[in-house]
């Protein structure tokens, strides 16, 4: 089920929990939009997620993923407690957390007695938090002594903190949420916000269907998306066409003598080695 399908109603700000009820503040887990949730919790567990409407990521708005986190926190066969066994070959039995962590701390000792610290290695999760991530690096570099901690963010997120700190100089991009609402324009590339970040794509099909005639979205995409059927102008390129047409995007900024000349002077490098390969990007040649 498409997350910006989902219903959403019950998280709007007029629907704020009671008095009465235990209510929690938390962040989503999933993807980088990074949504402000309201949890409700009974017993100790969690049984209900809505938006927090004083988020100001997703004012109350949720998708899919966040409503069943209840269900995935829940299901039958999540492991809630520690569990050893002596040899592979037997079965795994539940065993105290104290016992769990003498015996993953005795392993490791072992370990880099006999090979080193750098025979030690720690895989971390992308859900993890900046304190969470400090705590464990501390572990791992300050206390075993090794460098060998690496985690799914650096897979994930490795080429685009590349192209943003290339292209823009910061491993950050420099737009806000609040932007969303102020664009006149959107250009969507390499990006299908309405399945990734269906937060973000609610806000722009908004912004789109609030001024029409005056917002214009461009979607790069070789299939047809959802994205794609907000889009005043789809364009299904041939993958791995998307750096040969912002080539011929730029190519044409020049010759109509569209570009900030001042800007690229005061704050870019490369600039006439970039302009030199332009001539092979005519819009009839892409």
């Amino acid at each position: 089920m498409s997350g910006s399908r989902a219903r959403h109603a019950e998280s709007l700000p007029h629907n704020r929990p009671k008095a009465t009820e235990r209510w929690g503040r938390t962040q989503c887990p999933y993807c980088g939009v990074g949504c402000g949730l309201l949890v409700q919790i009974e017993a100790g567990q969690a049984v209900r997620v809505k938006g927090d409407p004083d988020h100001p990521a997703n004012f109350g708005d949720v998708c899919a993923k966040a409503i069943m986190l209840p269900r995935a926190l829940h299901t039958p066969d999540r492991l809630l407690y520690p569990h050893l066994r002596t040899r592979r070959d037997q079965t795994l039995t539940r065993v105290p957390w104290s016992l769990a962590l003498k015996t993953v701390a005795r392993a490791l000792r072992n370990i880099i007695a006999q090979y080193g610290p750098d025979a030690v290695a720690f895989y971390g999760s992308g859900q993890l938090l900046t304190e969470d991530y400090y705590v464990a690096n501390k572990l791992a570099k300050g206390f075993l002594g090794t460098n060998n901690f690496d985690a799914n963010s650096r897979l994930c997120m490795a080429s685009a903190v590349a192209g943003y700190k290339t292209s823009l100089g910061s491993d950050g991009p420099p737009a806000a949420y609040a932007d969303l609402e102020l664009a006149d324009s959107f250009f969507i590339i390499g990006s299908n916000p309405a399945e990734c970040h269906p937060i973000v794509f609610r806000r722009i099909k908004r912004r789109k269907e609030q001024a029409h005639d005056d917002v214009k979205v461009i979607v790069v995409d070789p299939r047809r998306t959802e994205t794609a059927d907000i889009a005043d102008l789809h364009l299904p390129i041939r993958p791995g066409a998307d750096v040969a047409l912002l080539n011929a995007m730029l190519s044409v900024l020049v010759e109509q003598g569209l570009v900030d000349q001042q800007f690229i002077a005061n704050h870019t490098q490369g600039w006439e080695e970039l302009r030199a390969q332009l001539a092979r990007y005519t819009p009839e040649a892409v």
